[in-house]
């Protein structure tokens, strides 16, 4: 198994010392950022979403629309609404490393059905979004 983290943030640097001192070189790549990260979502085993908070959480549709299972922390945001409080991928509390990390194996040993992911995906699509939108603004 690999790790693969995209995107840059402050503690790049911490976190490569980190790789490097637990010899963990082979397994972990930090690639950065990445203008197409949609090859590796389609790629992935499972895609973890580790933030304190989120605006909408468009990357975890995106995920999903890769069939890409799915870890979240169950910030503000989104992850819940998105996810269906954990129908579509599992949610933990933010700042819980131990229930991270088991519901990552858990995933890896039950993934969820790529094609489910996709449906669920397709419920935020432009097509069903944009009468809703509209909806709205001629209430």
């Amino acid at each position: 198994a690999r790790l693969i983290i995209l995107g840059e943030g402050p503690q790049r640097e911490a976190l490569e010392q980190l790789i490097h001192s637990l010899g963990l070189g082979d397994q972990v790549q930090l690639p950065g950022f990445v203008n197409n990260p949609y090859r590796y979502m389609a790629q992935a085993a499972v895609f973890v979403l580790s933030s304190r908070r989120e605006g909408f959480g468009n990357v975890l549709v995106e995920a999903l629309a890769a069939g890409a299972p799915v870890v979240s922390t169950d910030c503000p945001g989104g992850p819940a609404e998105i996810l269906e409080q954990g129908r579509y991928g599992r949610l933990v509390p933010v700042g819980d490393l131990d229930r991270m990390a088991e519901a990552v194996l858990e995933t890896l040993n039950h993934p969820p059905a790529p094609q489910l992911l996709r449906l669920r995906a397709e419920d935020f699509s432009m097509e069903q979004i944009l009468p809703l939108y509209r909806e709205v603004l001629h209430a």
